[in-house]
């Protein structure tokens, strides 16, 4: 089933799965019984439309999700949302849309240091194979804008006692300056390269 699934930058015409992504990340907050950074309708069709978003399809049905935002004047990126449907758990899915969401912003914003907020330990493990390393919150983004987005989470209050210092989530930051000349996964850099050309967006 895995090589049947379709990994792509998402574009306007996915719309239609945004419904059923934010039930599937809820669902899976309400499972895991961690907390969630809430986002609308219109805010992840807005990353489609940007092609800041990938989705994975097994044929027309919705199987992953991620999208990516930038933060402090493009000088941070975070890969968010991750989200796979419990129909699709176990074949891979999760790590090819963390590929294509880490290219992504590698493509479009080189210079950016890449972070993660995440307390699965799978996230985790992606994004140590990827080269991220585990930081205190000082060392990412002092963006109000991004913190807002931790106001829907039940873990909120841990967080501000805290001063923002800390929380129940694990920082994780990959830094480009310390990884010069690594290689780029050669099928995913392309395909990416292909549609951001093909769409006309500058990198």
């Amino acid at each position: 089933m895995e090589n049947q699934i379709k990994v792509m930058v998402a574009d306007a015409s996915h719309e239609k799965y945004v419904d059923e992504i934010l039930k599937t990340i809820s669902d899976a907050a309400k499972v895991r019984g961690t907390g969630i950074a809430e986002r609308t309708h219109e805010y992840l069709a807005s990353k489609m439309r940007e092609s800041k978003a990938v989705i994975a399809l097994d044929g027309e049905r919705f199987a992953g999700f991620s999208y990516i935002e930038t933060w402090s004047n493009k000088q941070y990126v975070t890969t968010s949302g991750l989200i796979v449907h419990p129909d699709y758990h176990g074949l891979g899915i999760a790590r090819r849309i963390k590929d294509y969401t880490f290219t992504l912003a590698r493509v479009r914003w080189p210079e950016a240091k890449i972070f993660s907020l995440t307390s699965g330990d799978a996230v985790m493990k992606m994004n140590s194979q990827l080269g991220y390393l585990p930081v205190s919150f000082n060392q990412l983004t002092d963006d109000d804008a991004f913190w807002k987005g931790c106001e829907g989470c039940i873990n909120h209050e841990i967080l501000m006692m805290k001063n923002r210092k800390f929380c129940i989530c694990t920082g994780m930051l990959y830094d480009p300056e310390q990884h010069t000349g690594e290689p780029t996964p050669s099928a995913v850099f392309q395909d990416v390269i292909k549609t951001l050309t093909l769409r006309g967006i500058a990198f």
